[in-house]
């Protein structure tokens, strides 16, 4: 049962669907009042009216989190709402894998990567900066890759955009010691949300799991013929494979629900018998 999260106010970026979704489905359950932003409204007004229908508080906002505009007014929204901005999530995010030698056909994505990855981190805590600074508390939780941890064939830009990511974080933790906890959410590779739709080169993901790369095609064959091993799919398997969306997401929700006092700072989230290497 949670302890820290009824009553908390949160901010979720890309809250209409995939990671952002759940987390913010999670959190209301667990007593918050939940802010989802999206790009998409007939998503994220679905999203919130489910929490309402479960009996959930929670509050729509349609914003692109490349303009500081619509993300600062998704901020104002809040306080005016719920007195209160306690916890932002930097969820939204794209991940166009592509070489360079694809940039024909991968730049626009790359570009527009640029905007939501970093752009949009940076748009979000200026947001909700200045109401945590007065309150004398708040949190940031911003969602990285293993993908930022090197620079890895496939994916230079998208590992650019992550590796800021992280940056930023170190540098907001520094700077806001004691009046904002920061906190860097590392996923591996995920099935079940909308982040493939965005990869240029279906090939450039074997980068992540070099000398690994028989048994990850193996194991993809196997998934994509639902024939995986049983103890490559149960979560309390030593040899699971593959995390899940909800995996994640309770990750998200675990560093939020912890007293103000206690920063889980930098988490990294994999499955133990996973393929990938980073």
């Amino acid at each position: 049962m949670s302890e820290y999260l009824k009553d908390k106010v949160i901010i979720i970026t890309g809250a209409g669907s995939g990671f952002g979704k759940l987390i913010a489905e999670k959190t209301a359950a667990a007593g918050a009042h939940v802010v989802g932003v999206d790009v998409n409204a007939e998503n994220v007004n679905a999203v919130v009216d489910g929490i309402r229908s479960a009996g959930g508080s929670a509050l729509a906002q349609v914003a692109d989190v490349t303009d500081m505009e619509q993300v600062a007014a998704a901020a104002t929204a809040t306080v005016e709402q719920f007195g209160a901005i306690d916890v932002l999530v930097n969820n939204a995010g794209v991940m166009p894998l592509a070489y360079f030698a694809d940039h024909a056909r991968a730049w626009q994505k790359w570009h527009a990567a640029i905007d939501i990855n970093i752009k949009g981190v940076v748009n979000g805590i200026s947001a909700v900066y200045d109401q945590m600074i007065a309150q004398g508390r708040g949190q940031v939780v911003n969602i990285s890759s293993i993908y930022g941890n090197a620079g890895i064939e496939g994916s230079g830009v998208y590992s650019a955009t992550k590796a800021a990511v992280t940056t930023i974080s170190d540098s907001l933790r520094i700077e806001a010691k004691g009046k904002i906890k920061v906190t860097t959410v590392k996923p591996t590779g995920i099935t079940g949300t909308n982040l493939a739709s965005w990869i240029v080169n279906d090939t450039a993901i074997m980068g992540l799991v070099g000398q690994r790369a028989a048994s990850y095609g193996e194991h993809v064959t196997a998934l994509m013929n639902d024939d995986l091993p049983a103890e490559l799919t149960d979560v309390d398997s030593i040899k699971y494979w593959l995390i899940k969306p909800d995996d994640l997401a309770d990750a998200v929700v675990h560093v939020i629900d912890q007293p103000w006092g206690i920063s889980l700072s930098d988490v990294t989230v994999r499955a133990s018998g996973e393929d990938y290497l980073y």
